[in-house]
């Protein structure tokens, strides 16, 4: 079987660029130009990186592609160069990158030139996220050192290959002492802490990645000039007889029923069936699987979301929307948000992992505008952990939602009123969709899917 980008380009599809790219020797290394001969007659290609325009499942874009069998894959100077012309390519033909990587990393023997090509290929990544470029990468096996650790870790969305060795340290770097065969090394394991996005076999990535290049491509996610449209269809408001008038002790159990529409029906009426993508982790070791974030098609145009599932949503959550606001704004794409949670997460844990300052961050993000954002009250919006995902200015709640500064229960706790006093401190946070409607605070009152 061949390298991992041919198993992914669309066969015949492939036109190389960069192959006049010559080798150098940089450091003078006894015996590398014999050694750098031997594997191009071996494998039949001029470098350990190929590059060219190809199709994916009929998805055009920019292939950067690693041979294993040259030399581990390392990169070199030429490599470096190959990289850099492939993403400025994709700047000028408007099409997204897609990096099948299979790398040791750094080639020794072009010694420090060999390493400082970690700073151009950032560079070519950089300028590619300017240009509001997407960026997929498929980290292979193996996927080590600086490849992992400036090309393909730093992708917009990263898929990676079950089994496959993926980690900063090569089988041969790794620190003494320690279990060289951990699965912190592996694929699996960067998926588990939010690493990677995705793990998909060999046989599946070509339709997994077409998927992603039609919702995030330049040429094929549409266009929405302003805030998305918000799901579900107008109620109105209880003044007009269009929307349910309860009491805010009705409104707090009907939103905490188990009847009650949640985000994934949310999700399906608003989302064209396929495709679908979701990223996971935060990047920084965490995953909330209480959170869902990604991109979906809405009348023809690419949308992005995040979706409180009822959960209360921790750190990692938070960075992870923060996370995909950052993306959405990146490649010009509008979001929007599901909040239904009964509060951030509290426990020691999660004041270790820094809730507090994640949520802040999450709080200037959507405070930004730089990325329109729609945002609905689907279920409970407790507190600053629902408030930190909804838009300041295009908030709408449904009929069987409440939107309120704490939890009744807490609220009563807070100010040392006893069981008895909880109905009572439910009416007066009028916190039902009609009151909040009528103060102000959302622009409108929205039925559920599956509703009339």
């Amino acid at each position: 079987m061949g390298p991992l980008y041919q198993q992914i380009a669309d066969d015949g599809s492939l036109r190389r660029f960069g192959e006049e790219i010559e080798p150098g020797d940089p450091s003078g290394w006894p015996g590398y130009p014999a050694r750098l001969r031997r594997a191009r007659d071996a494998t039949g290609v001029r470098h350990a990186v190929t590059t060219g325009l190809a199709a994916v499942a009929g998805e055009p874009c920019v292939m950067i592609g690693f041979d294993f069998s040259f030399l581990g894959g390392s990169v070199g100077v030429a490599e470096g160069a190959r990289i850099a012309r492939a993403f400025s390519a994709a700047v000028t033909e408007r099409l997204p990158v897609v990096c099948a990587a299979a790398s040791g990393g750094s080639r020794m023997q072009e010694g420090t030139s060999a390493l400082l090509q970690m700073q151009a290929v950032a560079a070519a990544v950089a300028a590619a996220r300017r240009a509001h470029i997407p960026y997929v990468a498929v980290a292979g096996d193996p996927t080590t050192g600086g490849v992992w650790a400036s090309l393909v870790a730093g992708a917009d969305l990263v898929f990676g290959v079950p089994g496959a060795r993926v980690s900063f340290s090569g089988s041969r770097t790794r620190p003494a002492g320690g279990n060289p065969f951990s699965d912190e090394y592996l694929a699996e394991a960067k998926w588990s802490r939010g690493f990677i996005d995705a793990l998909v076999p060999p046989d599946r990535l070509r339709a997994e990645v077409a998927a992603a290049l039609r919702l995030l491509s330049p040429r094929s996610r549409g266009n929405v000039p302003g805030p998305a449209p918000p799901p579900g269809w107008p109620a109105g408001t209880a003044e007009d007889g269009g929307a349910d008038s309860l009491s805010g002790t009705a409104q707090v159990a009907r939103a905490r029923g188990p009847g009650r529409a949640r985000a994934d029906r949310w999700l399906a009426g608003y989302f064209e069936r396929a495709p679908r993508l979701e990223i996971r982790g935060d990047r920084c070791g965490g995953v909330d699987t209480g959170l869902r974030c990604g991109f979906g098609r809405h009348d023809g145009a690419t949308i992005g979301y995040i979706a409180q599932t009822g959960a209360r949503t921790t750190p990692a959550g938070f960075r992870t929307a923060n996370r995909l606001i950052t993306l959405a704004t990146r490649l010009r794409l509008p979001v929007i948000t599901l909040i239904d949670t009964p509060g951030a997460a509290a426990a020691p844990a999660d004041e270790a992992a820094g809730v507090g300052s994640a949520m802040a961050e999450l709080f200037v993000a959507v405070a930004s505008g730089e990325v329109p954002i729609t945002s609905v009250v689907i279920g409970e919006g407790v507190s600053g952990g629902a408030l930190a995902l909804a838009s300041p200015d295009n908030l709408w709640i449904a009929s069987d939602a409440y939107l309120a500064v704490t939890a009744p229960e807490m609220a009563a706790a807070i100010l040392k009123l006893g069981p008895d006093d909880i109905k009572a401190v439910t009416e007066r946070l009028r916190l039902t969709p009609a009151e909040l409607m009528a103060r102000g605070i959302v622009r409108g009152i929205l039925r559920p899917p599956g509703t009339r």
